[in-house]
């Protein structure tokens, strides 16, 4: 088998138990009032409770997968094969967590396959360097730093499917960019062994991705466990992808040039499968929700 086979299968295998492991902390942040930065409490109380326990074990596994992924292939290959997550999640949520599947959310979910597959046989990324240097990185922090910080500004504007999906959206782009210094850490971990230790960014995978697990809890507490996994698990590859042309130098097969088309039009697709995805949560959402009672007309006597 070949190394990207054997990249392609962990980053499956990864993607089955970061779904488990979201759809675990949405039941476990359900039984909360509340989880929030303002509420440290929240945080501290999820810690008390198996499920969410349980949830961490998958997460911990699936992160130990991803860097084995990456070990073996780029991230131009690793991280979109992580969009299959929401795919994974639909059937967690359904039994697990009692989330509403329609005929959309299954339409949504085979786009997403046939898009990934489209891109994983015509993509075919080449790796680039195993590093960028710290000027490079220092540009990309604070682009996605402040990326970040005007995303938490709107957070708490709209309804729990708006707020679900900002929290989501920040959750992804710390987890890309947690994504991308692994990469980093994992080559220097060949190089370097034990050295390693005393690279930044070790430290700033770590701050990046504990980051990203906490904004994580917030939106998976709104309750809409589809928007909450679809938009992380989008921007997640989306910004890896951007990273790993602009510091890794990785590239798409261009031989024949159309094949590079074919993939970025797959990736393309697979974005559009998660976007059905998304909106058809919406659209259960707001079916589920009881009719408002006639303008003066009591609630009691509308029921009756």
């Amino acid at each position: 088998m070949s190394s990207d086979a054997e990249s392609a299968l962990l980053a499956i295998a990864a993607a089955v138990l970061f779904a488990l492991a979201a759809t675990l902390w949405q039941r476990a942040t359900l039984s909360l009032d509340e989880v929030s930065f303002k509420k440290p409490k929240s945080f501290l109380l999820l810690l008390l409770s198996w499920v969410w326990l349980a949830g961490l074990v998958a997460q911990g596994i699936a992160v130990g997968l991803q860097a084995a992924a990456l070990d073996r292939g780029p991230l131009a290959l690793v991280q979109p094969l992580l969009v299959t997550t929401i795919v994974f999640a639909l059937p967690l949520g359904y039994f697990l967590t009692e989330q509403t599947v329609t005929r959309r959310h299954v339409l949504g979910a085979f786009v997403v396959v046939v898009g990934l597959a489209l891109y994983g046989v015509y993509g075919d990324p080449a790796q680039g360097v195993n590093d960028a240097p710290n000027n490079e990185w220092l540009a990309a922090f604070i682009i996605l730093g402040g990326l970040c910080w005007a995303l938490l500004l709107f957070a708490n504007r709209g309804g729990p499917s708006t707020r679900a999906a900002v929290y989501g959206t920040v959750a992804g782009v710390l987890y890309g960019l947690s994504a991308t210094l692994m990469n980093s850490v994992v080559e220097a971990v060949h190089s370097e062994g034990w050295d390693v230790l005393t690279d930044w960014q070790l430290y700033a995978l770590g701050a990046t991705g504990i980051g990203g697990f906490l904004v994580q809890q917030i939106s998976l507490s709104y309750g809409k466990l589809a928007t909450s996994v679809s938009t992380t698990s989008v921007v997640n590859p989306v910004i890896s992808i951007i990273l790993g042309v602009l510091l890794f130098q990785e590239t798409l097969d261009d031989d024949p040039s159309w094949h590079r088309l074919v993939a970025i039009a797959g990736l393309a697709l697979a974005l559009i499968g998660t976007a059905v995805i998304t909106s058809a949560s919406e659209k259960a959402a707001k079916e589920e929700e009881p009719e408002a009672p006639p303008e003066g007309l009591p609630a009691e006597a509308s029921a009756a």
